[in-house]
């Protein structure tokens, strides 16, 4: 835990007490803040007053005696509607924050110096996150890795001299932490994504934005228009930059993929840094691109080529993203549960020449139409969940397809197919480009069926 003791006996009010706001509560308690708590699920407000927080309706308090609202990033701050308890802080003057912000601040009371690598992007910030805490911990480093990607920053060891944090941070994290500064600052790309949250594309890009913006040394990757013009306000700024990009490998300035190769770029020449060819964690542009803003976090260090490149081969990925769990015959199984988003499964149809695709669950606006350009890669589709006939129509005659409505159905009529056709290397691919909320309660549980499926089906091969 991280005791925020500069809030030290000073009025919070935290509203939200799911995991980060539980950690939240906790951790000013422990640093000697008077904190009121409160949820509108009773079963929240149960677990925290058995472990000794003070609950209270925040409904029904005197907001002027508070010094800050700290809020969960679920709850809304502008879109679609403030929340009420926004509004009744508004209304006292009293400032609305979240957790990341108090780390930011108490990291500047105890250790300002301590090294803080802060990510965030529409898609690929927990790869990001995962690959930069690896190879810090592969130079030798103690590395506490949270936010975003599962522990709660303030459930992590404090800031310290000799401790590095890696710490994946959603736009909603950002939104509530007006002072973010760390010491690397990583924005991968922006995408349209959490809209009905922001209200506009150009107001999720400036939020994003702010995670670069008073950071020691920005990481920027210019592969589209927002994250270019941030590029260009930090360029003109002044401000320490680093660009990365996958689509621009002759920069004059930067970390860029040149086919599977990582190369550095300085006053115009190129440098191999290291090549990610056979690395399957780091399979497709996407992830060369993870790669090349994880190696530009590292800063000198990443001089040491061959503890680098050492560190990028024994990267063991993340579940749920282009995961591969395993090999019937010749047909590869890859668990891509992940891609709730067109952007996101097309980064997965690039990264493979033919696919038995598995989509469908709840889409999302635009469906699969911007995947059009790529439908060529795709042998056949497997439509599951509410988004089949949506999702066939846009089909049409482009490939075959069946409508399987869950993954029991589709994962072996894929396999099957997969097994039964002429190509050398089919792939079976769970890319949804869709939530799972119509068949599961997280993608994580969606990315689990699939792998159970895919087992199930390995161990009755073995047993023939």
């Amino acid at each position: 835990m991280t005791p925020v003791t500069a809030y030290k006996d000073k009025h919070v009010a935290v509203f939200g007490l799911g995991g980060s706001g539980f950690a939240t509560a906790q951790a000013l308690v422990a640093g000697g803040a008077r904190v009121l708590v409160w949820d509108d699920n009773e079963h929240a407000r149960e677990k925290a007053r058995a472990a000794g927080l003070r609950i209270e309706n925040l409904a029904t308090i005197e907001w002027r005696d508070f010094t800050s609202l700290v809020l969960s990033p679920g709850v809304p701050l502008t879109h679609p509607a403030p929340h009420w308890t926004v509004l009744k802080a508004r209304e006292a003057g009293v400032e609305i924050i979240g957790d990341i912000e108090l780390f930011c601040r108490e990291r500047r009371k105890i250790a300002p110096k301590s090294p803080f690598v802060a990510i965030t992007g529409t898609n690929g910030k927990s790869t990001t996150t995962a690959l930069v805490s690896h190879l810090f911990r592969s130079f030798g480093f103690a590395v506490e890795v949270g936010g975003n990607i599962g522990t709660p920053i303030l459930a992590l060891q404090p800031p310290a001299q000799d401790r590095v944090h890696v710490i994946e941070c959603s736009s909603f994290q950002i939104d509530l932490a007006p002072s973010l500064d760390p010491s690397v600052g990583i924005l991968l790309n922006v995408t349209p994504d959490h809209l009905d949250r922001h209200g506009s594309i150009e107001n999720y890009a400036a939020i994003k934005a702010r995670l670069v913006r008073n950071a020691d040394q920005a990481v920027i990757g210019v592969d589209d228009k927002f994250t270019l013009a941030i590029a260009d306000e930090l360029r003109k700024a002044g401000r320490p930059l680093t660009l990365v990009s996958v689509t621009q490998p002759t920069i004059e300035n930067g970390v860029v993929l040149d086919g599977p190769h990582i190369m550095r770029r300085a006053e115009g020449r190129s440098s191999e840094i290291a090549d990610l060819a056979g690395i399957a964690s780091l399979r497709g542009a996407h992830n060369g691109q993870n790669a090349a803003a994880a190696v530009a976090a590292l800063g000198s260090l990443a001089d040491d080529l061959d503890r680098l490149r050492k560190g990028l081969q024994t990267f063991p990925g993340l579940a749920h993203r282009l995961e591969e769990v395993g090999r019937k015959g010749k047909v590869l199984f890859v668990n891509d549960s992940k891609a709730t988003n067109a952007d996101a499964a097309e980064k997965a149809l690039l990264s493979f020449d033919k696919v038995f695709w598995i989509i469908g669950g709840r889409a999302k606006q635009g469906g699969i139409e911007p995947l059009r350009p790529l439908f060529s890669k795709v042998v056949k589709a497997y439509l599951i969940g509410e988004a089949s006939e949506a999702f066939a129509q846009t089909i049409g005659d482009a490939f075959p397809f069946e409508i399987c409505g869950a993954l029991e159905t589709a994962v072996p009529s894929a396999a099957r197919d997969a097994e039964a056709s002429d190509i050398a290397e089919p792939v079976v691919l769970l890319s949804p480009a869709c939530a799972s909320f119509d068949q599961f309660s997280d993608f994580e549980k969606r990315g689990d069926r699939f792998r159970e499926i895919v087992k199930a089906l390995l161990a009755a091969e073995t047993q023939v």
